[in-house]
């Protein structure tokens, strides 16, 4: 499994990564914003494409019977929104410290806002996936639902060290 998971998402995580960190930390802001309006909608296209990829590589890995399938989907889709807020949140926390570093040295006020926020986005993704867990239980087995729980656990182990690698440590 893990190598189809890195084999599948990790190029595509990698670009959505690059795609999210590089332009908020571009050394020319005028660059950013030209680059902005294009890479919008290049970005919304390969988010797109890695939420299909995405999907893809969970099917192909949690070995769904037929009744499986049709209680697991919709609840998959309705985490996956839920999800996507979350990710909303993230993306707009690293936009605030693009901004912060690219003004030089972070203000001790702004990285205790900036350290709230995104441990709160911590704490409401593992309640978020607590919250989905009794639900996935109603329709699949124990061990199929830890087998998804893990899945989701790599797909954003391998977003998050990617972001890591890229955006560089506050001064």
């Amino acid at each position: 499994m893990k190598k189809s998971l890195t084999a599948m998402l990790c190029p595509a995580l990698f670009v959505l990564a690059t795609t999210l960190a590089l332009p908020a930390f571009a050394a020319d802001d005028s660059v950013t914003s030209q680059a902005g309006e294009s890479s919008t909608s290049s970005m919304e296209i390969l988010y797109g494409k890695l939420k299909a990829d995405k999907k893809l590589v969970v099917a192909m890995n949690m070995h769904l019977t037929a009744d499986e399938e049709k209680g697991f989907w919709p609840i998959y889709d309705a985490y996956q929104k839920d999800l996507d807020k979350l990710n909303e949140r993230t993306i707009k926390v690293i936009n605030d410290y693009a901004l912060a570093y690219k003004k030089g040295a972070v203000l001790n006020a702004t990285a205790k806002q900036l350290i709230d926020e995104a441990i709160a986005i911590d704490l409401a993704e593992a309640k978020l996936k607590q919250s989905y867990v009794p639900k996935l239980s109603k329709v699949l087995p124990a061990l199929k639902v830890a087998r998804y729980v893990q899945i989701e656990n790599k797909i954003r182990a391998i977003v998050r060290f990617e972001l890591a690698d890229l955006i560089p440590l506050v001064e």
